[in-house]
């Protein structure tokens, strides 16, 4: 796993975000944090792309984005040829969006979840391995 990880939230997830990179770094991993820097208001497209773009650049890095419901934030994430972001409300499904489907960025919906869950999820996120086999080829088969 690379030890940087680019974190990127909206207002809605600006308090999430922040519980986040303090549990990261407390564990030795630095984090790269594209904001947002406040509960004001923003886009959060403005946050998602930065991500997104700092995946495709760092092969192999893994990424976390925060929104109220993780739906807009994920679809813009998911706009980048080669960005899997995958939508994850429990640790099951970010433990299936590692193994199965190769996912490098996790979507989290800060509305929805409380602290202790979404520290959960990243962590399983972040040390769960691809399986590759069976789930490559459908992999392969997700860009157009």
């Amino acid at each position: 796993m690379a030890t940087t990880i680019p974190i990127g939230s909206d207002h809605a997830g600006f308090l999430l975000k922040a519980a986040i990179i303090k549990h990261l770094e407390s564990g030795g991993l630095e984090t790269k944090d594209y904001g947002c820097y406040s509960e004001e208001s923003i886009d959060y497209p403005d946050y998602a792309h930065p991500v997104s773009e700092y995946i495709l650049s760092n092969e192999g890095s893994l990424g976390i984005l925060i929104c109220g419901s993780g739906n807009g934030i994920n679809m813009t994430a998911n706009k980048h040829q080669g960005v899997r972001s995958a939508l994850c409300w429990n640790n099951e499904i970010a433990l299936l969006a590692r193994q199965h489907n190769n996912a490098n960025i996790i979507a989290i919906p800060a509305r929805f979840i409380t602290i202790e869950e979404a520290i959960t999820m990243v962590d399983t996120f972040l040390n769960t391995n691809f399986e590759g086999g069976r789930h490559q080829l459908r992999v392969n088969k997700i860009n157009c």
